[in-house]
């Protein structure tokens, strides 16, 4: 089995170290995945990013367990749509499944007044980012969370209040779906609280689904 931790925008696959590390341990394989490794110049806009997202999953043999952060969320939450065969089950962590698009532009606009070395942490350069933030204002799977069926967590950090109205329609609208507020977390819940979204993590694979991991980095 493959559990895959995937990262959001300004995060990297280490962003997960310390998740991984406290995983119990079993005979599965985990990894996770750097998002913006290798991007093609040019090509950076989510069609571009989930289509190697995509690819990376199809790859893997057998199903996998999908955790996402924010972007990352958007991703798994994407491809739980497309290949629900292949998708077991499903952590989406302050996520959206419709984007706010009056937030992504106002967000856009503080980007271009920012510096150009403040995006050295995110893996792009400046107008990557922009572009890729302004590629996903159509984004919206509301009509497709009905049909997921495999076991779905939906958790939100309890400092993310832009994203806690999202959480708890996810957790309506996707049948079955529990939610759980991480507590001393904002959006970036796996650096702000790693031990207790790890233990979060682990219960749910431990109750809801066979256990992961034999632990591997890609």
């Amino acid at each position: 089995m493959n559990c895959i931790f995937v990262h959001g925008l300004g995060q990297n696959a280490a962003s997960w170290q310390r998740i991984i590390d406290y995983i119990e341990t079993g005979s599965h394989q985990i990894a996770s995945p750097d998002l913006f490794l290798s991007l093609e110049e040019g090509k950076v806009d989510y069609h571009h990013l989930y289509q190697r997202f995509y690819d990376y999953c199809e790859r893997l043999k057998g199903p996998v367990h999908l955790c996402g952060l924010s972007l990352g969320a958007i991703l798994s939450l994407n491809y739980a749509i497309d290949r629900p065969e292949k998708v077991q089950s499903l952590i989406l962590i302050n996520a959206q499944y419709k984007m706010p698009r009056f937030l992504l532009s106002l967000q856009n606009v503080v980007f271009r007044m920012l510096p150009s070395p403040v995006f050295q942490k995110m893996g792009l350069p400046k107008k990557d980012v922009i572009q890729l933030t302004t590629s996903m204002k159509q984004l919206d799977f509301s009509r497709e969370l009905a049909d997921i069926s495999c076991p779905t967590l939906i958790l939100c950090g309890e400092k993310d209040k832009p994203n806690k109205k999202a959480a708890e329609q996810l957790s309506s609208l996707i049948n079955g779906a529990s939610l759980k507020i991480i507590r001393k977390a904002g959006h970036e819940a796996n650096t702000d609280n790693p031990k207790e979204l790890a233990e979060i993590i682990n219960d749910f694979w431990n109750t809801s689904v066979s256990y992961p991991s034999k632990h591997e980095s890609v």
